[in-house]
């Protein structure tokens, strides 16, 4: 499996907010779910909207442009009219630092 990476400070994603990162040259959402952040693919299944523009409440990250529900610890589409999956990516904290682990 590749390194974790560093994508972000955790004090720059309070909790209930979603921010986008960069991986790799590859854009990811950050998701902080009451301390807890998950990182998933930024691009909506529908119709590529930006997840980092979406809006959480509890686990579920709705598209700002259709408002498709994604579950963030997860990656699957709950409500349409997005469907799949986007990919979902290991996460630790180490002290401020968010890394991240690419997809093999």
């Amino acid at each position: 499996m590749p390194d974790f990476v560093k994508v972000a400070k955790l004090a720059d994603i309070p909790p209930g907010e979603v921010r986008g990162a960069d991986l790799n040259g590859q854009r990811i959402c950050l998701a902080n779910v009451g301390g807890h952040v998950y990182a998933i693919g930024n691009e909506c299944t529908h119709q590529g909207g930006p997840m980092e523009d979406g809006f959480l409440e509890g686990t579920l990250l709705m598209c700002p442009w259709h408002a498709g529900d994604f579950d963030v610890t997860t990656g699957k589409a709950v409500t349409s009219p997005a469907s799949g999956e986007v990919p979902s990516y290991r996460v630790r904290v180490t002290g401020d630092d968010i890394e991240v682990q690419p997809l093999a």
